[in-house]
C-alpha cells in the first residue's frame, strides 16, 4: 500500500514537471521509522512540491501532497490510504456521480444478506461503496 502511494505521489510531482525543476533543493526532509511498523515523513523543495504522510507500513496512510502546476495553481491533495484502498481528495479530482438507485437497492440487499462462504468479501469495503455511491459518509 506504501508503495501504490508512494508511486501516486510521484507520479503527480512528475505530470507538473517544470523546467525550474532541474534546480530545485531540498528545503525541508524529515523521516521516523518506529520499531512498530509506524512512520511519518515530509518534505518540501525549493520550487513548492511539498509531500507529508503517516501511517502504519502495510496497514494504513493518510498524507497530503502539494504542487503548483503550470497554470499557476496550487494544487494540494489530501490521502487515506487503508483496507478500502487509495482515496484521494482535491479540489481539482473529479468526484463520483451518485450510482443509479437499483445499484444502491442491490448493494444494500448484498449488506443485508452477505455472502457467507466468500472469503474475499468485506462488509466494510461494501459499506464505503454504499457511502461513496450514495455521497453520504
Amino acid at each position: 500500500m506504501f508503495k501504490l502511494v508512494l508511486i501516486s505521489a510521484l507520479v503527480a510531482l512528475a505530470a507538473a514537471q517544470d523546467p525550474r525543476d532541474a534546480q530545485a533543493q531540498t528545503l525541508v526532509q524529515e523521516s521516523e521509522v518506529n520499531p512498530d511498523g509506524s512512520y511519518q515523513y515530509r518534505y518540501e523543495t525549493s520550487n513548492g512540491i511539498a509531500a507529508q504522510e503517516s501511517g502504519v507500513g502495510g496497514q494504513s496512510a493518510t498524507g497530503s501532497y502539494s504542487f503548483t502546476g503550470q497554470d499557476g495553481v496550487l494544487y494540494t491533495v489530501n490521502y487515506v490510504a487503508d483496507a478500502n484502498g487509495f482515496q484521494p481528495q482535491g479540489a481539482h479530482l473529479p468526484v463520483d456521480l451518485p450510482a443509479p438507485e437499483h445499484v444502491i437497492k442491490t448493494l444494500e440487499q448484498i449488506r443485508a444478506n452477505p455472502p457467507r462462504d466468500d472469503p474475499n468479501f468485506s462488509i466494510d469495503a461494501l459499506n464505503a461503496a454504499i457511502a461513496r455511491f450514495t455521497g453520504k459518509k
